[in-house]
């Protein structure tokens, strides 16, 4: 099975975000090992982008998407098993008289 977005394939998870939001992800979650000024440099370009009209739905469309994927894939994200506790043990009592 093919997934589209548009006329393009996305051939990943990230094609797939990369294609839905129109930007790349990395933008919005920078690198690993990025420099302060690479870092300033995304950021000032993230705020660019939020700042166009045709990017306005931008923060609902990332919502959507975080919402389809945890709807679709609840059953292994919910999966929640009770630990058991371990039995309390009593501590023996001090008494007496102290030396």
């Amino acid at each position: 099975m093919h997934t589209y977005v548009g006329h393009q394939q996305a051939v990943s998870a990230e094609d797939f975000v990369e294609l839905a939001l129109g930007t790349p992800v990395e933008l919005w979650l920078g690198a690993e090992g990025e420099t302060d000024e690479e870092r300033a440099a995304r950021l000032d370009a993230a705020r660019d982008i939020l700042a166009d009209p045709e990017y306005s739905s931008l923060p609902d469309d990332v919502a959507r998407i975080a919402a389809e994927v945890i709807e679709a894939h609840a059953p292994e994200l919910f999966n929640v098993v009770p630990l058991t506790r371990p039995a309390r043990r009593r501590r023996p009592s001090r008494k007496g008289a102290a030396a």
